[in-house]
């Protein structure tokens, strides 16, 4: 066994760095944009899509080797058993990562041609990129495994700082590259496969270090250890491929049905969009063990006051923002690309991807609630039910209707999910509770935010200068927030509570 680290520290690391990594991703977006064009970034659209789609593959493997890390961690196996463990995942990640590799590299052209609507990037340039996607997207996928032994560890502030560090070099970094060597697509992939390759090396040599603690005979290599682990793997895959399915269809979707430039015009929308998304794995990591410790005990009204206070909470941090996407989109977009009608087109798209983004981040407290309890069979009904509304809405409405099509049928399947799925739920693990919890810790919060915004869209004129038009958008950012927070009376009781120890001291 090995030294517990700070949880406090490492939850504040995964935060940081969270943040810091979307945030830099989001702030650098209208650089590429500026530099590349709307087409080439509509490829670095399709490298995101890719990464995501291949993460169906891990099967819930990776999630395993945290656990099993975490079981050494506690005494339950030995170095050696988690040693062979992760050389049996070693080998089936390697031998399905040649085969990606293998199997893109051979259909790099059929993309290039078939697949993708290229206008007016070279076509050689496209096939090169998308043939270093194949090289890179195995990689990440391989360096997840070795980050899940990190995770086991709690190795959270390393991870943390390493990540960092990569969130830099991979999107500040690559500025570098274009003054010094020149601006082209291929240039930016042969870039990020040189970063994925620091990432891969970093997290294998961590991972070494890490499993090397300790002193023991070595195991002769065995699958028992992998075979013992089957059911858990499954039940985690299965959860992943549902999150990739209803994350990800629409994306594949408009991959092939979009040109390539309004592919680009659409992904960077989304991505201005996922900026609402940047609470939800904190606020997870935050709160499911103390929820479930308070289920443990049969403390029922602590629990509702918990997960009121993080819904409240939620509501303050992230709905602002969704109000500012939702209603004034354009002005946003026009601020942070500088460009009109590129933020003309962008415009309804970031709007509606903000709304289901936005009642997406509410409708994750059921999972946290079915978590705490141990039982997720809610869990698994809902998500096919979104599924069996989503998938083919998302085909329909992305051929029919593009990027606004697929973002309204995002926020339909959410608001439904929301009015409908979230009150059965509630009915079954918080009792009598549901109402309580939607008035006083969402609507009371987002009504009065939303008003003020519409009002704001209404009456405000816009100006042209960009400089001007950002400094408008901050202060009404600040008012927002201000109005959020002075509604939400968890954030009035914690400000009275801050201003008496201030008197008191």
């Amino acid at each position: 066994m090995t030294e517990t680290p700070s949880i406090k520290r490492n939850v504040a690391a995964s935060y940081a760095s969270s943040i810091y990594a979307v945030l830099i991703s989001v702030v650098m977006a209208p650089v590429y944009l500026s530099y590349m064009g709307a087409e080439a970034y509509g490829l670095i659209g399709f490298f995101t899509m890719m990464n995501a789609w291949f993460q169906l593959l891990d099967m819930g493997l990776t999630p395993t080797v945290i656990r099993e890390a975490a079981l050494f961690r506690g005494g339950k196996i030995s170095i050696g058993t988690l040693r062979v463990f992760l050389r049996g995942l070693e080998i089936i990640f390697g031998a399905m990562s040649m085969a990606i590799a293998l199997a893109v590299l051979i259909s790099t052209h059929a993309i290039a041609t078939r697949w993708l609507k290229v206008g007016a990037l070279p076509l050689s340039d496209v096939q090169v990129s998308v043939a270093v996607m194949g090289l890179i997207v195995p990689m990440r996928w391989v360096a997840g495994l070795y980050r899940g032994v990190i995770i086991g560890f709690e190795r959270m502030s390393w991870l943390a700082a390493f990540n960092s560090a990569l969130a830099t070099l991979r999107f500040v970094g690559v500025l570098g590259v274009f003054l010094l060597i020149g601006v082209n697509v291929r240039y930016f992939f042969y870039y990020q496969f040189i970063v994925s390759f620091v990432d891969f090396l970093g997290a294998f040599l961590m991972s070494r270090h890490l499993t090397q603690l300790g002193k023991s005979e070595r195991e002769s290599f065995s699958w028992r250890p992998l075979a013992n682990n089957t059911t858990f793997s499954l039940t985690i895959g299965v959860v992943t491929t549902m999150s990739v399915l209803l994350s990800q269809t629409d994306k594949l979707v408009l991959s092939k049905a979009l040109p390539l430039a309004t592919f680009g015009v659409f992904s960077f929308a989304v991505a201005v969009a996922a900026v609402i998304n940047i609470a939800t794995t904190p606020m997870s990591q935050a709160i499911l063990p103390r929820l479930t410790k308070l289920f443990a005990e049969d403390l029922q009204d602590a629990l509702f006051q918990l997960y009121s206070n993080a819904t409240q909470t939620m509501s303050v941090i992230i709905y602002p923002g969704v109000a500012a996407l939702a209603f004034l989109s354009e002005p946003i977009m026009r601020a942070w690309t500088g460009q009109a009608d590129f933020a003309e087109h962008a415009a309804p798209i970031l709007s509606v991807y903000a709304i289901g983004n936005g009642l997406a981040a509410f409708n994750l407290f059921s999972y946290f609630i079915q978590y705490a309890q141990g039982n997720l069979r809610l869990h698994f009904i809902g998500n096919a039910m979104l599924l069996a509304f989503l998938v083919p809405a998302f085909v329909w409405s992305g051929v029919h209707y593009g990027g606004v099509g697929t973002g309204a049928a995002w926020a339909i399947a959410n608001c439904l999910y929301f009015l409908f799925w979230m009150p059965v739920v509630h009915a079954r693990y918080l009792p009598g509770r549901h109402w309580d919890w939607l008035i006083r810790d969402i609507i009371a919060i987002i009504a009065p935010t939303t008003l003020i915004c519409w009002v704001i869209s209404l009456i405000v004129t816009w100006p042209h200068q960009r400089l001007a038009l950002i400094g408008i958008l901050a202060a009404v950012g600040i008012l927002l927030l201000a109005t959020s927070v002075a509604s939400s009376s968890f954030a009035r009781v914690t400000v009275l509570r801050v201003v008496r120890r201030v008197k008191s001291g």
